[in-house]
């Protein structure tokens, strides 16, 4: 199945480079103009489309990267036909918003820079046999079952931003404390690597697992305590009830 990839920036380019670590063929994939796009197609060999029209007429299943704002507006008009798949990585636009536009099978998808590990846990709604390929090779796919749903769920794309910032601020003290910088990187970013396994690996309740870790005066529950005392979760819910919001502005 051809690919086509209207708006290639820094997520398309991560998406690009899963796909190719998945054993896509690059001559299986075609780029729209702007953008990354022509370096990318000049170092790797990508298909590169004239225009969008083009990339449209070329391919059957097609990825939508643009910015929310522009998502309509880059599929309209254009020569679609029956049985092509629109996957768009747009958050927040609805699927009735391209349905205007577009007249093709639309997925919902929300994928994440990790895409170039493989390790993305990559949203789709509806589950769509024709984005199975796509979306289980940039890890793994998490399906959802509404479109409300699948607004909620966005937010974790944002959380994958903030836990980056949680690994830096930990990095950043370690080494103000004086560990070395790659080991303060390293034992910052595998500390957010193995609690996450713990919740995703083990069957007892995510509760259990964090009352498991808690020894009474132990450091564990005294900085559960104080990140409490301080408003730290209320805090972060608040934040995901914002950015939800957000996404569920017309």
């Amino acid at each position: 199945m051809k690919l086509g990839i209207i708006g290639v920036g820094h997520l398309a380019a991560s998406i690009l480079t899963g796909l190719t670590r998945a054993g896509w063929s690059v001559g299986d994939i075609c780029l729209s103009p702007r953008g990354q796009a022509p370096d990318l197609a000049r170092q790797h060999g990508y298909v590169l489309a004239t225009d969008n029209a083009e990339l449209v007429q070329r391919c059957d299943l097609v990825l939508l990267a643009v910015r929310p704002a522009d998502a309509p507006a880059a599929v309209r008009g254009l020569n679609w036909r029956e049985g092509q798949v629109l996957l768009s990585a747009c958050a927040g636009v609805s699927r009735a918003a391209l349905a205007d536009a577009a007249p093709a099978q639309i997925v919902r998808i929300m994928p994440i820079t990790a895409s170039e590990l493989g390790a993305s846990p990559t949203l789709i709604f509806p589950p769509t046999k024709a984005a199975e390929d796509f979306v289980t090779a940039l890890g793994t796919a998490i399906e959802l079952d509404s479109e409300d749903q699948f607004n909620a769920a966005t937010i974790s794309a944002a959380v994958y931003g903030w836990a980056q910032q949680l690994i830096i601020d930990g990095a950043e003290w370690s080494i103000a404390q004086g560990l070395a910088p790659d080991t303060a990187r390293q034992l910052a970013a595998q500390t957010f690597v193995a609690a996450g396994r713990m919740q995703a690996e083990q069957d007892a309740p995510m509760r259990d697992i964090l009352s498991s870790l808690c020894t009474p005066g132990g450091i564990t529950q005294a900085g559960l305590d104080r990140l409490t005392s301080q408003g730290v979760s209320d805090a972060w819910r608040g934040t995901y009830d914002a950015i939800l919001a957000r996404l569920r502005q017309p």
